[in-house]
């Protein structure tokens, strides 16, 4: 439910207004929400909850400025694109801080946000080579065949909290390159860093309207999906959420892509090598406080490996640095709220229930900030009947499963609801490959344990955890935001035209 509160009044935070028409503009709707500061736990912001009537002005708006954004030849949107590009490069460590006052995450980890966000726009930039169509020459006689790809129009994007610069972008980039007019509806949690970004495009030479930032809570996604002026919706979060979004969307006719949950695992096998492997793990399960769709909950230990592997991991552990995100010498930040900390908190309490053996204890962390910290946890022969096991944690808590074969572990990670990604660990090249044709996720490392596709590839899982037809960025992110058209044409000789009433014929 939204954290509501009362309008601003002289000694309360600042507003954070939409974005619409290249500028920054007030909320009308008399609704707002409280922005927090993760790792002290104070309000720092007011941010604006958009109506219906505002989400209908802004996609009026969005409708006239795209009919000329699409007129604007390749040449010019690549340029803007070059340029924003450059803004963001050179402005990085300034939307890094943003990203660390709202949502928490430490200094370096939004500085690899954005330069993973930054590599979809050089995706981008290259749209005249990407939007190249087919030509076919004496299809027929005296008949040509070309295909061209055309923008949808007005766009949405509707994105989560824990990635508030890159999600953006992987969306934002291939939308207004391909030459449509996108609206971006932010989590209201830490809405700015979209502010961040709709000044730089701004300053790139994008006209105004093209780009648009509506804050707002399930008023304003509902009305994003019920506008019939929007022809796409974008979508990253909760299972939950993504499956409501898709269901919504399609049923009013948009074409739909919605990116939700995961339960990634990482099998590991006993000729792994178990150093790196427990680097792996701790890396890919407690980074950004375990607040990311690709990070490692759960470890397949298969057979012998499970002891030494869980004594490598949790022998790491203690050296972690977990504090307020604007200490460099902090690896790990706090959670986005109190409540989320508090029922992560929740599953490690339920597992040590349910028969799991708590290895390390997060709980038991002591902060001196009032912020939503967690310290990481170690769970170990946890079994597949648990919630901890069962559920979307996303938070710093790593669960073990003892695992006989890798058949056995294969058939976990193929069960699961989720197929977002998964990961093997071994120095066996046979099992590697026979892993990566007979899993059923949709992002496979192998000795990688984050297998997040570079931009020229596209990003998406399977099962659960996509509901749509092409997945985010890159080659599908181009295919999603325009729609192809196919021409034939033919330009005879007058003196040949006559009457055919029979099908046509390709002689």
């Amino acid at each position: 439910m939204t954290d509501t509160a009362p309008r601003p009044t002289e000694t309360a935070p600042a507003t954070i207004s939409h974005w619409i028409g290249g500028v920054s503009t007030p909320g009308t709707s008399g609704r707002s929400a409280r922005v927090y500061n993760p790792a002290t736990g104070q309000v720092q912001g007011l941010v604006d909850l958009a109506s219906v009537e505002e989400i209908n002005a802004a996609v009026e708006g969005a409708t006239a400025a795209a009919k000329k954004w699409r007129l604007v030849p390749l040449s010019k949107r690549a340029e803007i694109m070059f340029r924003f590009r450059a803004l963001l490069d050179a402005q990085r460590d300034d939307l890094a801080r943003i990203l660390t006052r709202e949502h928490g995450k430490v200094h370096g980890d939004a500085l690899g946000e954005i330069a993973r966000g930054i590599e979809n726009v050089d995706f981008a930039c290259g749209i005249p080579n990407l939007l190249k169509g087919g030509y076919s020459e004496g299809a027929s006689t005296g008949v040509d065949v070309y295909s061209i790809q055309q923008p949808l129009g007005v766009v949405a994007g509707i994105t989560p909290f824990n990635f508030p610069a890159m999600v953006p972008l992987w969306m934002i980039a291939n939308a207004l390159a391909c030459g449509n007019a996108f609206i971006l509806k932010p989590s209201e949690k830490d809405p700015s860093a979209s502010l961040f970004l709709a000044e730089l495009l701004k300053q790139a030479g994008l006209p105004d309207g093209v780009f648009t930032v509506i804050h707002g809570d399930k008023v304003a996604v509902d009305a994003i999906l019920e506008h019939p002026g929007v022809a796409a919706v974008s979508f990253v979060g909760s299972t939950p959420i993504a499956r409501y979004i898709y269901q919504k969307g399609t049923k009013n006719g948009k074409r739909v892509q919605a990116l939700g949950g995961a339960k990634n695992h990482m099998l590991v096998l006993p000729d792994a090598d178990v150093n790196m492997a427990a680097d792996a793990a701790v890396s890919a399960a407690y980074g950004s406080a375990g607040e990311r769709c690709m990070s490692i909950s759960v470890v397949l230990a298969v057979g012998e490996v499970g002891d030494e592997l869980v004594n490598a991991i949790s022998s790491r552990l203690p050296a972690l640095k977990v504090g307020p995100g604007s200490d460099p010498q902090n690896e790990m930040g706090p959670l986005i709220s109190r409540e989320h900390r508090d029922k992560v908190a929740g599953y490690i309490g339920g597992a040590e229930a349910q028969g799991a053996t708590v290895v390390v204890d997060g709980r038991k962390q002591n902060f001196e900030s009032d912020g939503f910290f967690l310290g990481v946890s170690l769970l170990d022969h946890v079994k597949e009947d648990m919630d901890a096991y069962k559920d979307e944690i996303f938070g710093p808590v790593l669960c073990v499963v003892r695992v006989p074969s890798y058949e056995e572990g294969l058939r976990l990670i193929n069960e699961n609801e989720y197929g977002n990604g998964t990961a093997i660990f071994t120095r066996d090249g046979g099992a590697a490959r026979q892993f990566q044709f007979e899993c059923q996720v949709g992002m496979v490392g192998v000795n990688v344990p984050i297998p997040v596709p570079v931009a020229y590839y596209s990003f998406g899982g399977w099962k659960a955890s996509l509901f749509g037809d092409t997945h985010m960025y890159g080659p599908d992110g181009i295919k999603f935001y325009t729609r192809s058209k196919v021409i034939t044409s033919r330009w005879p000789d007058p003196s040949s035209s006559r009457i055919d009433l029979g099908f046509p014929q390709n002689k």
